[in-house]
């Protein structure tokens, strides 16, 4: 398990940075060696330093909610995750079930179930003894807010398209039930257990590989602009990078970022004013980006992209990448 909890840590200290907190910094207020993080060795990391970890990185970014918005960042990330269990699986309910038998892989404190229905199939998420002793630490909250939306992207990313549940438990109580709809697109309704309830529709869906291969080719894109940028701090570099990131559900809103970076939608608008640039533009460059990059792979057809990036016409994709590059896709594919 420390080679995944290492994993675990080195992804949350990567969304801690992408929020502007520094990785050393939160490294030193938990104890913890970021080189040897960094290298490839294993590393033990206690209990104290986990809890210290949420503790710190939900207090820096000013964010109670922290757990639930870096689940919702890993839709990508966690590609690896969720290749595995395309390797074993031929349909959404088998992956699910592979899913829930890998959960102690990730985390000690909380095993998960999926039952099926004649109408829904439901995950649950069951607090182990250990969890039961941790139920009142920011840790065990954080978590599991992480593993359900987890759970929630990971069913996007199996079928490439949004997917809402039919309903949601949760057993904490908040006053911020508007982020937590939003998020879990679905009220939580609060009870003992934490569950969330899909439509049995997608339970014998199969698997498209395709799906995953599109995911990769956009992750080697991220992978190829973090390269390029470096270690740029800006706003808009991250709202960049975090749009990618994304992108394989079509481009995010203004609101929806806003909200994951804990800021008012205003707030993020004039903080990139500040900067020079707007959120429409950010959001046309990284059209502007994959289009050119799908175009150029020579593995998807116009139509194909067009979808990818959003665009319910053809004609509207080309209207707008004659805009960004001054020819019509077709010609520039030529």
């Amino acid at each position: 398990m420390d080679e995944q909890q290492k994993r675990f840590v080195l992804s949350l200290l990567a969304y801690a940075v992408q929020r502007g907190i520094s990785a050393q910094q939160l490294c030193k207020l938990c104890n913890l060696d970021l080189a040897a993080l960094k290298r490839n060795e294993a590393v033990t990391i206690t209990r104290k330093q986990q809890e210290d970890l949420w503790v710190n990185a939900s207090h820096l970014c000013d964010d109670p909610l922290f757990g639930l918005h870096f689940g919702e960042s890993l839709q990508l990330s966690a590609l690896g995750v969720v290749g595995e269990i395309i390797k074993m699986s031929g349909t959404v309910g088998e992956a699910l079930a592979h899913a829930a038998a890998m959960t102690p892989m990730v985390t000690d404190l909380v095993t998960m179930d999926v039952i099926q229905s004649r109408k829904t199939f439901t995950v649950h998420f069951i607090p182990t003894a250990i969890g039961k002793q941790q139920s009142d630490t920011v840790t065990f909250r954080q978590m599991l807010d992480l593993l359900m939306i987890f759970t929630i992207h990971e069913l996007d990313g199996l079928l490439l398209e949004k997917v809402k549940p039919v309903s949601v438990r949760h057993a904490f109580q908040s006053v911020h039930i508007h982020e937590y709809e939003r998020v879990l697109r679905c009220t939580p309704v609060r009870k003992t257990q934490h569950t969330l309830e899909f439509d049995n529709a997608y339970w014998d869906e199969p698997i498209l590989t395709a799906n995953y291969e599109l995911q990769k080719v956009l992750l080697d894109k991220v992978n190829t602009i973090g390269k390029e940028e470096g270690n740029a701090q800006t706003l808009q570099s991250k709202i960049y990078t975090y749009l990618l990131q994304h992108a394989y559900l079509g481009i995010l809103s203004q609101e929806e970022v806003a909200a994951n970076f804990n800021i008012s939608a205003r707030s993020l608008q004039r903080k990139l004013r500040e900067e020079g640039v707007t959120y429409q533009q950010l959001s046309d460059s990284v059209r502007k980006s994959l289009a050119v990059h799908y175009i150029r792979s020579g593995n998807y057809q116009l139509k194909e992209i067009s979808g990818m990036l959003g665009y319910n016409e053809l004609s509207a994709f080309t209207r707008a990448f004659k805009r960004w590059t001054g020819k019509a896709p077709a010609s520039y594919r030529a």
